[in-house]
């Protein structure tokens, strides 16, 4: 259930003097179009359950798990009889840890897993989600450590599963691990200096290779470009910006990077498919907000 929902940002009401919030849901109730700072794991235990990313949407089998990054708008559909776990966890807690912000990078802005796109690892993160959900309804001594713990093994088979499956780097085995520690490193820099002047030849030479050369890697390891790569941590950034009604559209677009308003309008409706005034109207006005099909 969303308590808390101002325009299209949901305010998420965690569990008493905890950072995450877990709920079995049966009601058959859509939620229109939302975005929040924790992420959010699904699980369908009965039944299906749709999510839409925009209009796009990902229809979730009984057992299929899905993880919705910080930040990404998106709705729900609910069918008329079902039941999943919703979880909902927050991110900055573990933020800081060498290399997590890099898994968002991996799995952004959702990864559905099921043990036929996922059988390496789908058994044992369905059993952690278990785990989890178990820990949370006895509520013991230290039962956030352990969630918290569980939910670090959860990330880190992802992570590795992730960067082993879409990393194609053309290179021995030694070679392929040294990039990827060194490219989760770039990503981690990038994520933190996303406002500033980050030109390729910079961020290249930073990384230890040539502008080409870091190119082709760079691509190889997000599947995305380097600039696309940079303008959506910068869009992300900017949609923070723009839920504060004093902050000017131009003002924003400063603050996250961009050095042209022509280019913040046309790189957020890319990434959001709306406009930077169309997003801030659905967040201040929710009865504007489009529904889904």
């Amino acid at each position: 259930m969303i308590e808390h929902l101002d325009g299209i940002h949901e305010t998420v009401t965690y569990k008493e003097n905890s950072s995450l919030r877990l709920f079995v849901n049966t009601d058959c109730e859509d939620y229109p179009i939302h975005w929040h700072t924790p992420m959010e794991i699904i699980m369908p235990l009965e039944g299906t359950y749709t999510v839409f990313l925009g209009d796009k949407p990902v229809l979730l089998q009984e057992g299929d798990i899905i993880f919705i990054c910080p930040g990404i708008l998106h709705s729900l559909v609910a069918p008329e009889n079902g039941k999943r776990i919703i979880l909902q966890i927050e991110w900055s807690v573990v933020s800081k840890i060498r290399d997590l912000n890099s898994i968002l990078a991996l799995i952004s802005p959702v990864l559905t897993l099921t043990p036929q796109t996922a059988p390496d690892i789908y058994s044992d993160i369905y059993h952690l989600i278990c785990q989890i959900l178990s820990e949370y309804e006895e509520d013991s001594f230290l039962s956030e450590a352990v969630i918290y713990a569980r939910m670090l093994d959860i990330l880190s088979l992802i992570g590795r599963y992730q960067a082993f499956a879409s990393c194609r780097f053309d290179a021995g085995p030694q070679k392929q691990k040294e990039y990827l520690d060194r490219f989760l490193s770039i990503c981690n820099y990038i994520d933190e200096h996303c406002t500033e002047d980050l030109s390729l030849d910079q961020v290249a030479k930073t990384a230890g290779f040539s502008k080409y050369h870091f190119t082709r890697l760079f691509k190889q390891f997000t599947n995305t470009t380097y600039y696309k790569y940079l303008n959506r941590k910068r869009i992300d950034h900017a949609m923070l910006l723009l839920s504060d009604p004093d902050i000017p559209v131009t003002e924003a677009a400063l603050q996250s990077g961009f050095s042209s308003l022509s280019t913040f309008l046309r790189v957020f409706r890319s990434v959001k498919q709306c406009t930077p005034t169309e997003f801030r109207d659905m967040y201040i006005h929710p009865e504007k907000q489009q529904k889904n099909p």
